[in-house]
């Protein structure tokens, strides 16, 4: 063994392995639970109305579009999750969107979820969207999208149209895509009405399915605004479009064959462009991705070693360890994941002995916390993976930045600034994991959502917010008991509690990953077991695009 291997330590027969694996059990199952009931769509009433339709489902149409035997990486699948309950919810923003290999290309796919309200555009049905769209732009990843919407969903327009993360906003995506080469294929497969309609003319490539329409108005709307009658064929068919507008490419009769002719032209387009990142052939980890269960400890109070999660994701469980003596509560170094090389910086949960700076004093620092040292020493890798052209993967578990006279005294924001600056300033594609904690500017130095990530994944055991539940549940429910004197109302000790629990309730809620996912601040939620699998599929889609911009800093804080 070389010594860049990582060893382990881990006794799978202990109380806490065994607890720590039964808590992630119960959690994952909860989730592939609920995840199930949103592949239903808008349920079985309305799958067996658009099967009545000779239609297929969004994701009976993604299952037939991709390479027979290879999976589909579904991101955004809890994209509006507990919303729009008072129009009857809109079970995964009635769109379905991920990666798949298409004639062995990996494309991102979007698809229209007909079983949802018609695929009416929800808020988050645009900005879902968006955000896929936004991940093909980034990585320059090719796009397929199966069009079956009836538009805009009227009741909520004023959030849907006018804003630049709205319904406008993913055709100019299509247009300014188009510009930059990204291959984009649209099939429409049922009604694509309204302003909808751009989205397909906007492509490389137009498909339509006969009985399938395409029109700016409706024959309703039409008789409504110029008093003309006209059939919907008449109006906006396939027929129509291939004979008389010249505006499709292709009629196909049905959905099986649209599909197919899809994967024929895939299977002639050109090659990509060789990836610029380092990548050599793939060695799995030498332990069982399994245990990765029982490691972690979602419990504030309990101590792990990132090193074992680490071991348990890297090819060969090789990790070129990085000023592994200094900064310990940050781990920084250099490893390959499915072949590709990346840099990885990871918060350390363990506590660590080390000298105060400048002394020969001893001091403990708490796992989870980024200290002065260990902020320096990020900031500077993260320089060097920029300088190196290394894809950077950010694994949190962060409680925050050290706080106290001595942090302070030891100038903790000037090193915050300093890594917050190098991650802002990244050039190099990130993609972030939230396996624990990921509080405060703990959050954003580890590159959180405001940092641009090309992917951001969180295990079921995530928690993010500003600070942990019970810090913030304390703050507020003080806030508000001092609110209640000033207004000479006696709280006494029981009303206090319910105050606090409900407070506390509501701060937990939020604090979910499903919250986050609800509202596409995950991209998904992972099973652990999944993680490298997740990792793979995002740097192969990151390798995409070859431009990698000059890297800048700006002033740094020295």
């Amino acid at each position: 063994m070389s010594s860049s291997v990582l060893k382990t330590a881990i006794n799978a027969k202990s109380p806490d392995f065994e607890k720590n694996s039964q808590r992630m059990v119960e959690l994952l199952t909860a989730i592939k639970n609920e995840e199930e009931k949103i592949r239903q769509g808008g349920g079985s009433k309305a799958i067996e109305s658009q099967h009545k339709k000779n239609r297929l489902t969004a994701r009976e149409r993604v299952a037939a579009l991709i390479d027979p035997g290879t999976h589909f990486f579904e991101l955004g699948i809890y994209a509006a999750h507990e919303m729009y309950e008072e129009w009857g919810g809109a079970p995964s923003a009635g769109t379905v969107t991920g990666l798949g290999r298409v004639s062995g290309r990996l494309f991102m796919v979007i698809a229209n979820d007909a079983t949802v309200k018609a695929g009416a555009f929800f808020p988050m049905t645009a900005k879902k969207v968006i955000r896929a769209q936004n991940i093909a732009i980034e990585n320059r990843i090719p796009t397929i999208y199966l069009v079956d919407s009836a538009g805009v969903f009227l009741p909520l327009q004023e959030d849907v149209f006018p804003d630049t993360d709205d319904f406008g906003r993913v055709f100019r995506n299509n247009a300014v895509m188009s510009a930059m080469g990204i291959p984009q294929i649209t099939a429409i497969m049922g009604m694509c009405v309204a302003g909808g309609a751009y989205l397909p003319v906007m492509c490389d490539h137009i498909l339509m399915t006969e009985g399938s329409g395409l029109f700016l108005a409706g024959p309703a709307l039409v008789q409504a605004a110029i008093g003309q009658k006209t059939s919907a064929e008449d109006l906006g068919g396939a027929k129509m479009h291939s004979q008389i507008s010249g505006t499709v490419d292709f009629r196909e009769p049905d959905d099986e064959s649209c599909l197919k002719r899809i994967r024929a032209l895939v299977d002639k387009m050109g090659a990509p462009n060789p990836p610029i990142f380092s990548h050599s052939r793939l060695n799995e980890p030498l332990y069982s991705i399994n245990e990765l269960y029982g490691i972690f400890s979602s419990n504030p109070a309990k101590q792990y070693d990132m090193r074992e999660i680490i071991a348990r994701l890297v090819d060969g469980s090789e990790f070129e360890e990085y000023r592994a003596e200094y900064g310990e509560t940050l781990l920084c170094g250099y490893a390959r994941i499915g072949g590709w090389a990346v840099g990885i910086v990871a918060n350390q949960k363990k506590h660590i002995t080390t000298n105060a700076p400048h002394s020969d004093q001893k001091r403990m620092e708490f796992g989870g916390v980024i200290y002065t040292e260990s902020a320096e020493k990020s900031a500077r890798f993260i320089m060097d993976c920029n300088q190196n052209r290394i894809p950077l993967i950010f694994l949190h578990d962060v409680n925050g930045f050290m706080v106290g006279k001595d942090a302070e005294w030891s100038g903790i924001i000037r090193a915050g600034a300093k890594m917050v600056n190098a991650v802002a300033n990244s050039v190099v594609p990130k993609i972030t994991v939230i396996l624990g904690g990921s509080f405060g500017a703990g959050n954003y130095a580890m590159c959180g959502k405001a940092y641009d990530p090309r992917f951001m994944f969180a295990w079921p055991t995530a928690k993010f917010a500003v600070m942990s539940g019970d810090a913030a549940a304390n703050t507020l429910a003080e806030i508000k008991l001092k609110q209640l004197e000033r207004e000479g109302k006696k709280v006494d000790e029981k009303a206090k509690k319910e105050l606090l629990d409900s407070v506390k309730s509501t701060y937990d809620h939020q604090t979910d990953p499903r919250y986050a996912a609800a509202r596409l601040w995950l991209d998904a939620i992972i099973d652990p077991a999944q993680t490298r699998d997740a990792l793979i599929w995002s740097l192969n889609a990151a390798s995409l695009n070859t431009h990698v911009p000059e890297f800048k800093t700006g002033v740094l804080q020295t």
